[in-house]
């Protein structure tokens, strides 16, 4: 009870000093000194200590089970494991809107301590706009979403929290995807900050830029702590299923992709000023967007908390006033370099850029209209329908191969004017990319042509970035590795896709299956007790074409808190290909429902992620070496 006192008040003291921090930093920026009132770095620091005591009062609740919280009432439970409690705190709307203020503040802090060699007054109107956003996140957990409410008379126990959320990936998964998401708030606040004082310059493209990457990178892993949590604590049997939630996070990482590359050309040519402004505001826009399609309860998604229509609104108000304000900014004091126009040869790295850029929109277009079309015929004609794998495969993947192809050739131009160099290698790796995408393609029974060109550009990709990290070796490794990375993705995914089997059936205890030279065995039951579930495990063996036997064990949960039946795939994992099984009980009967999987290449569309992140990663810390 104690710790939900000191939590509420320390977010209320946390908007004081936001109020405090608003008009100090506008009295300094009136001074003509050019060093920050050290005021300001001491009530960031304080404003930011505040945040942190409120969600250390919230993890506090949790762990000691106090179901006076409203919040821990209604997701924990005294038999719930401290590590699911811990991740708790964060795994609901009130606790994860906390720590979405904790990242706000704890950002601006740190651009404040890192920014010291910037100029006074862009420093501290990146601050009053960033306060801007954490006030309005301030209001929107107090007024609507209060982490503290207090329940009285107390229950003596709670709801619990939704067992698919109890998970290791995903109790890792929020604060990380949060970190990505957060961080464009940052950009967000310095583009106008930077446009309000004409100062979108290359000092500023190598200052914000590093922000940027901290952005994208960990945008990445969240996305892929979460892919892999829906691969395997769904059952669903993939790595991406077009879901609206996963929808909302790829796409602001759609454009701080492009975003990254367009500060490169404003890096050295000093163009793009107006385009990298207007991508730093959509991916701080998306990024919201994200947040109130997520927390109002309107994406019909596993992923998404249903919430009354006030905390929507409130968002959706809150984003429109962000929005006006920040394109009102832009189109008052922007004013377009003219020394450098952004005419560029059309043989050159900057057109590569560019041309990769319209790429990027067009993808974004595309996960942009799937994910909110839906929406916008059910508000006008309450007519509900879901747009699924094939809208999104049919209109993205024809673009996939030109845009792989202009992927590998864009690195090997230079800057202002270029030629393509070594073309006869460029040949080889195009012509051996081809020949091998045939090899490997002609016994399967597939779209031949269509596949084709989308394998063979992405080998085309892949061994143009490997001959770039052995050939140049540590020059421009951080980008190689990204590419080289990307173009794995790319080609795991492919193969993933073309090589995937799928066995379905129902079948009872003791009994055997046989499909396509696959046998499937259900051998026993077994039952578990568990501290808050009990768990019945299937034992399978599975024999395969090639006479090998695989043991698989998936699970039925039954959890006593909420009363909830989960299923657990069981996956046996090898660097070449995932054997996945789950199973269901058939209501009324003594049948179990089996959907038996071999998903190849799974391990590597996961390394491939990482090998992309640590990329970005690289570029955060570079060294001279690097060009």
């Amino acid at each position: 009870m104690l710790a939900n006192q000191i939590g509420y008040y320390s977010l209320i003291l946390g908007l004081l000093f936001s109020f405090l921090l608003c008009v100090v930093s506008i009295k300094d920026f009136k001074n003509n000194n050019k060093k920050i009132n050290q005021n300001i770095f001491i009530l960031s620091f304080l404003q930011l200590s505040f945040v942190i005591i409120s969600f250390l009062s919230l993890i506090l609740s949790f762990i000691n089970s106090d179901f006076s919280n409203e919040t821990v009432f209604n997701n924990s439970h005294t038999a719930k494991p401290l590590f699911y409690k811990i991740s708790g705190t964060w795994g609901n709307h009130e606790g994860s809107l906390l720590l979405w203020l904790l990242v706000l503040t704890l950002f601006i802090f740190l651009f404040l301590v890192k920014s010291s060699n910037q100029p006074k007054k862009y420093r501290i109107l990146t601050l009053l706009f960033q306060q801007m956003i954490i006030i309005g996140f301030f209001l929107f957990v107090l007024i609507t979403s209060n982490p503290f409410n207090y329940l009285f008379p107390i229950p003596k126990e709670g709801l619990g929290l939704n067992p698919i959320l109890q998970d290791p990936a995903l109790a890792i998964h929020p604060p990380i995807l949060y970190l990505g998401y957060v961080g464009s708030s940052i950009i967000f606040s310095a583009a106008l900050a930077a446009v309000t004082q004409n100062y979108i310059s290359k000092e500023w493209a190598q200052h914000i830029k590093k922000w940027v990457l901290v952005s994208w990178v960990f945008l990445s892993i969240g996305i892929m702590l979460g892919s892999i949590w829906a691969y395997y604590e769904l059952g669903w049997g993939g790595f991406w299923f077009w879901d609206p939630v996963e929808n909302v996070s790829l796409m602001p990482w759609l454009t701080l992709t492009a975003l990254f590359h367009c500060i490169m050309v404003l890096e050295k040519r000093l163009a793009l000023t107006s385009w990298v402004v207007i991508l730093s505001i959509t991916t701080f826009t998306l990024s919201m967007c994200g947040t109130f399609l997520v927390r109002s309860g309107i994406l019909n998604s596993v992923h998404t908390f249903a919430n009354d229509p006030a905390r929507g609104i409130f968002i959706l108000t809150f984003l429109f006033i962000l929005i006006f304000l920040s394109l009102g900014i832009f189109f008052i004091f922007h004013k377009e370099n003219n020394k450098d126009p952004s005419n560029f040869f059309w043989l050159s790295k900057e057109t590569s850029i560019l041309i990769n850029n319209w790429f990027m929109m067009y993808f974004l277009s595309v996960v942009l209209i799937g994910t909110v079309y839906p929406i916008f015929l059910d508000v006008v004609t309450a007519e509900k329908i879901s747009v699924g794998p094939p809208f999104y495969h049919k209109l993205i993947a024809p673009f996939l191969g030109p845009f792989l192809l202009f992927m590998a050739l864009g690195p090997k131009l230079k800057w202002i004017k270029s030629k393509v160099e070594k073309r006869n290698s460029l040949i080889i790796f195009f012509a051996v990319s081809v020949v091998l995408t045939i090899f490997v393609l002609k016994n399967l029974t597939t779209d031949l042509l269509f596949y084709t060109v989308l394998i063979s550009a992405a080998f085309f990709l892949f061994f143009t970035t490997l001959n770039e990290l052995f050939v140049k070796k540590l020059n421009n490794i951080s980008q190689t590795i990204a590419h080289f990375g990307f173009s794995l993705m790319i080609l795991s995914i492919l193969f993933n896709s073309i090589l995937s089997s799928e066995i379905i059936t129902n079948i009872k205890l003791g009994e055997k299956y046989n499909l396509n030279k696959i046998e499937i065995f259900f051998e026993r039951i077994e039952e578990k007790k568990e501290s808050n579930f009990n768990s019945i495990i299937g034992h399978f063996k599975i024999t395969g074409e090639n006479g090998k036997i695989v043991e698989l064990k998936p699970e039925l949960r039954i959890y006593d808190q909420p009363t909830m039946i989960t299923s657990e795939a069981d996956i046996k994992t090898t660097l070449l290909e995932d054997k996945f099984l789950v199973m269901n009980l058939v209501k009324g009967g003594e049948y179990f429902n089996i959907r038996y999987q071999v998903k190849p290449f799974m391990l590597l569309i996961w390394f491939s992620v990482l090998l992309l992140s640590f990329g970005g990663l690289i570029s955060i810390f570079k060294k001279k070496y690097e060009k």
